[in-house]
């Protein structure tokens, strides 16, 4: 496995300094969240990037996320020039050389919360989901984005694309990501990019709005539509996880040869629809972790690997969820996973 940990750019509180710090990292997930949804990222725009990480030492390896706009998921006038951009800045990562790229087709929002600090028996904070606590959202005044999406959007742009997507449903929704597919992975394939679709979060509607990434039947009906190595999965523990009736461990062995990149991510899940996040560790929440990183290991999946969202440990002020503290602990134990497999095999 190729261990990363993600970094969002000048607007994260964690440093490269700080990441510089964690032991047996090779390299670094990170985007360039300045270039909106539909825009190219250039060349120049890359080459900053890229040089910047380098400067600290790290290897940028994999865009995350390179984001699909909502033209391109609902099937907006701009749909092919933003479809063009998209394909536009999978050359321009390849030729960079960051060759594996992480994406999501979840409408109008990325993965969502409806709570960022819950306070955990440890005494530590992580963030939440209660399905009932979506009726409590007030769209009217908009949304600020969040770090890890592609955008925000105000009142009356949120009422709009809800009334889309709900009308779009899920067998359109599926048609418009095979029409996408069949036009970037051909570039993919070209540029030798593994695209890596990320599962939705939570993996079941929210707010009546289509899903169509969150079992093994919705992801094997994607990955065999457009049938390429470079269609490939981002194998989330967490997204998948919430879910009481994936089994990851049989999902992760089913998929191994498409699975691109992997977010180790672990979720106590509290309800039918209800989790919070929790310790990597094996023992805190509901995920096989270790059964999960067995079974990719046995399939020779060597892919970049980073540890998903973690708790708010003493103190630390960061993006919820991307605290380097937990993370970096998280990251001890998937390594320690790795190397006694690795030990039980020599």
């Amino acid at each position: 496995m190729i261990f990363t940990l993600r970094w969002f750019g000048h607007e994260d509180p964690v440093s490269l300094t700080a990441l510089r710090q964690v032991a047996g990292l090779d390299g670094v997930v990170s985007g360039l969240p300045d270039i909106l949804a539909g825009g190219v990222w250039t060349p120049a725009a890359i080459e900053a990037r890229r040089r910047e990480l380098a400067e600290h030492g790290f290897a940028w390896t994999v865009a995350e996320s390179l984001p699909v706009s909502e033209a391109i998921k609902l099937g907006g006038p701009e749909r092919d020039e933003h479809v063009a951009a998209w394909c536009t800045s999978l050359r321009n990562l390849a030729a960079a050389g960051v060759r594996t790229v992480c994406y999501n087709f979840m409408p109008v929002f990325d993965w969502i919360r409806t709570d960022f600090a819950l306070p955990l028996a440890d005494g530590s904070t992580a963030m939440a989901y209660a399905h009932a606590d979506l009726a409590r959202f007030d769209f009217s005044a908009g949304m600020e984005r969040l770090a890890a999406w592609a955008q925000g959007y105000t009142g009356a742009e949120l009422e709009a694309l809800f009334r889309r997507a709900r009308a779009l449903g899920e067998e359109r929704l599926f048609e418009h990501l095979t029409a996408f597919l069949a036009a970037v992975v051909p570039v993919a394939e070209e540029a030798g990019v593994r695209l890596a679709l990320h599962p939705d979060d939570p993996p079941w509607p929210i707010f009546d709005l289509p899903r169509i990434v969150s079992d093994a039947a919705g992801i094997e009906r994607i990955l065999q539509a457009v049938d390429s190595p470079a269609n490939g999965l981002t194998f989330c523990t967490g997204a998948l996880g919430a879910a009481a009736g994936n089994d990851l461990p049989a999902m992760a062995e089913a998929f191994a040869p498409r699975i691109a990149f992997v977010h180790a991510r672990n979720v106590r899940r509290t309800g039918a629809r209800d989790f919070h996040e929790v310790a990597h560790h094996p023992s805190a929440g509901d995920v096989d972790l270790v059964g999960v990183l067995e079974r990719l290991m046995a399939a020779g999946v060597d892919v970049p690997l980073r540890p998903d969202h973690g708790r708010m440990l003493w103190g630390e002020q960061a993006i919820p969820g991307y605290g380097l503290r937990d993370r970096a602990i998280g990251l001890g134990y998937l390594q320690g996973v790795v190397a006694a497999f690795e030990r039980s095999r020599a």
